[in-house]
């Protein structure tokens, strides 16, 4: 009885064309072996099981067979049956992980300048180099760089990016990419045709989509149900072995979303509970099936979802009952559970709250949807406005409209100076109501009416913000309101300098206290204690400079002058 040998070492490849998925790679090493442009490093980068430590044997192989066919090994001389056995001295597999420190790499560097015993070449191949510590990229540098005529080093790395540019710019660096599921499949098929085994096409796709681009996951894989199931091997034998969580489960949450059956949704959960399935994986494969329908429902075809026939078809009739944006939020939503469940002390309850705003979760509406209603409401609110316009009322006198409007004509430069007292006496004692039109704009600034009336209450929110400033504005007096300017007399040039340092914080306060912008303009006036401002209905009678507290103040502890 023969040793079991795995897939993944049983079907390894042995040319460069058997090499799956990475035609950019052997092409060109191919073409570098025939031209004889052999580079003296090479940097073979990719993720696991994508053939990297393949591809650097069959390499070997190919630059020390004798009797090479095609630029290929013939895989029947001792030199390449020995380099497949792992046995020749002129090709040396190091392990980067194992023999990363700068004592291995200077017996590398010994070692080196011995000639080969049989082939052409000294090969090194160094897998996961990345792990070599900087002491030892060190030491490899100048070996690297000039190493003897029959030495030709192949690095191996997952990582990249780990690797110090000094390295990097001495090695010609090729990238293998992730192998489809369609080359994955293939692969597969083959094996199994070869091994005399019956399996389905939704069998194999499962297998490949586990392999997530790595052949030799998707070859384990392979092996592992082959074991379970035997000669015949089904979709559903493969589903149970795997804990795989079946696609029916995913139409049933779109078929729960639009149904907005929460009660089902949570059923549903129950149900990936107790049958023990991976809440991450359930997670993944729900991500997966909302894009599937977004491609469908985007692209109207469903060449780019990888499934069988039978679920192709399916998801073009799916993207039917679904628009972009709706599965658009879908997708990010599910993406945010799954970033949030890692971190959640109780996945269970997260996943249950989290389905059930899923699937009560109202539709969205298109932007564009949504500008033609605005555009609509806009043309109804005009035609309404039109017929409801509102005349002015024809009770207001003809004389109070012809002065309002004389006095908005005056110039600023123009504008009598006024006392507090003889502009509260100008005014009407009780304004008439004027009816404005609907659709006539909010009055822009403050009137002087408001100003006076109000005076008191700007005051004291002044106080609140700032009580030196309240004191200095409370023996200033309002001279009126001109294009949205509050003209302030001061008595003298202390009080006007105050105000013009706290600008903003006033334009603040009479914004609140009004509703309205306006700016502080204030101007050096002579008062006297009988002018005054009505404040509450009672007359408030100022005291005279000297007696100010803060007037007070300045002589005592300055020794300020009154201004003549």
């Amino acid at each position: 009885m023969s040793d079991y040998i795995v897939t993944a070492r049983k079907w390894r490849p042995m040319r460069f064309e058997d090499v799956v998925g990475q035609g950019h790679v052997t092409t060109t090493l191919r073409n570098a072996i025939a031209t004889k442009r052999l580079a003296h490093a090479y940097l073979f980068a990719g993720q696991r099981g994508c053939g990297k430590t393949t591809t650097a044997r069959i390499l070997a192989k190919a630059v020390n067979c004798p009797n090479p066919k095609d630029n290929n090994p013939d895989n029947e001389c001792e030199i390449c049956r020995e380099i497949t056995e792992g046995r020749s001295f002129d090709v040396l597999e190091i392990d980067g992980a194992s023999n990363r420190g700068v004592e291995e790499i200077r017996n590398l560097r010994e070692s080196v300048r011995y000639a080969p015993a049989k082939g052409k070449y000294k090969v090194y191949i160094i897998d996961e180099v990345h792990m070599l510590t900087k002491e030892a990229f060190n030491a490899l540098l100048k070996t690297l760089e000039e190493p003897p005529t029959h030495v030709l080093f192949i690095f191996a790395t997952t990582e990249v990016h780990k690797l110090p540019a000094t390295i990097l710019s001495r090695c010609q660096r090729f990238d293998f990419r992730r192998i489809a599921i369609h080359e994955i499949t293939a692969n597969l098929k083959s094996i199994a045709a070869e091994e005399g085994l019956e399996i389905d096409e939704d069998a194999l796709l499962l297998i490949a989509k586990r392999g997530d681009g790595s052949l030799r996951d998707a070859q384990s894989i392979f092996d592992q149900i082959v074991s379970l199931c035997g000669g015949t091997i089904t979709h559903q034998q493969i589903m149970g072995a795997l804990n795989i969580v079946d696609q029916e489960v995913y139409f049933r949450v779109t078929d729960l979303i639009k149904a907005k059956d929460a009660k089902g949704g949570l059923a549903l959960v129950e149900e990936l509970m107790s049958g023990g399935h991976d809440i991450k994986e359930f997670l993944g494969g729900l991500s997966e099936h909302i894009r599937n329908i977004l491609i469908a429902k985007t692209t109207q075809s469903t060449d780019l979802i990888e499934v069988s026939d039978v679920y192709r078809k399916r998801y073009a009739e799916e993207a039917q009952r679904f628009s972009i944006p709706d599965l658009l939020r879908l997708q990010r939503f599910v993406n945010g559970t799954e970033s949030s469940i890692r971190w959640s002390a109780q996945p269970r309850f997260r996943l249950e709250a989290d389905m059930v705003q899923m699937v009560t979760m109202p539709a969205a509406v298109e932007v564009g949807e949504l500008i033609q209603r605005v555009e609509e409401l806009k043309k109804k609110l005009r035609s309404t406005q039109s017929v409801s316009q509102v005349p002015i009322v024809s009770s207001v006198p003809a004389s109070f409209v012809a002065e309002s409007a004389a006095a908005r004509t005056v110039v600023p430069a123009q504008r009598p100076m006024f006392s507090k007292s003889s502009f509260v006496r100008s005014l009407p004692i009780q304004p008439p109501v004027v009816a404005v039109p609907i659709d006539s704009p909010q009055r822009p600034s403050i009137t002087d009416g408001e100003l006076v009336s109000r005076w008191h209450e700007l005051i004291q929110e002044i106080r609140q913000q700032k009580i030196a400033l309240g004191s200095v504005m409370d023996s200033a007096m309002p001279l009126g309101v001109n294009g949205g300017i509050i003209h302030i007399g001061c008595a003298n040039e202390f009080q006007s300098s105050s105000i013009k340092r706290n600008k903003d914080l006033l334009s603040e306060i009479v914004q609140k206290v009004f509703n309205a912008r306006a700016r502080i303009e204030p101007e050096i006036t002579p008062l006297t204690q009988k002018q005054a401002v009505p404040m509450k209905g009672t007359p408030q009678v100022h005291p005279p400079q000297d007696e100010h507290p803060i007037v007070k103040a300045m002589i005592r502890e300055l020794g300020a002058e009154p201004l003549q």
